[in-house]
């Protein structure tokens, strides 16, 4: 049996670690302007862990949390990786869509054609799309400075 892949569900005060967590390939809700209590409700009920800057929000009983400490995207990384004992698979990097939290799907790169820049469609060979925004996704420059900047294995 294999462990659940961890959840999270993050305050509007930590949209860039919603993003770089998605993006390394976690399950991560961005929910701006709700109320504390619905933000609470909804963490509990989907079974994400809270990821906040509020201190108060952070101490709330029945359900996991982690207070973040700074306001540095790459210490918040950093903290959540280190704080959750996080396990990054190279596979899954790049699995989700970095805007709105859906997974994405392999294309065939004619179906890029249109909505990539020509040098992009000529240079790569892999693209994928999210099937609820409709982004499409390739492995350019900022993978490789990814991989690079929190040490992902493969």
């Amino acid at each position: 049996m294999t462990a659940k892949s961890p959840k999270f569900l993050v305050d509007e005060m930590l949209g860039k670690l919603a993003k770089r967590l998605r993006i390394l390939g976690f399950d991560t809700k961005y929910l701006k302007d709700i109320s504390d209590e619905k933000f609470f409700r909804t963490a509990k009920k989907e079974g994400r862990t809270l990821l906040t800057r509020d201190t108060m929000l952070s101490r709330r009983k029945g359900i996991k949390s982690l207070l973040i400490r700074s306001t540095d995207i790459k210490k918040q990384i950093e903290q959540a990786l280190k704080d959750l004992k996080l396990k990054i698979n190279g596979k899954k990097i790049f699995s989700r869509c970095s805007e709105c939290n859906s997974p994405v799907k392999s294309i065939k790169k004619e179906d890029a054609k249109k909505r990539v820049p020509e040098a992009v469609y000529l240079y790569f060979t892999k693209f994928r799309k999210c099937p609820k925004c409709k982004r499409i996704y390739w492995k350019g420059s900022h993978y490789d400075k990814l991989v690079k900047a929190v040490k992902i294995p493969g």
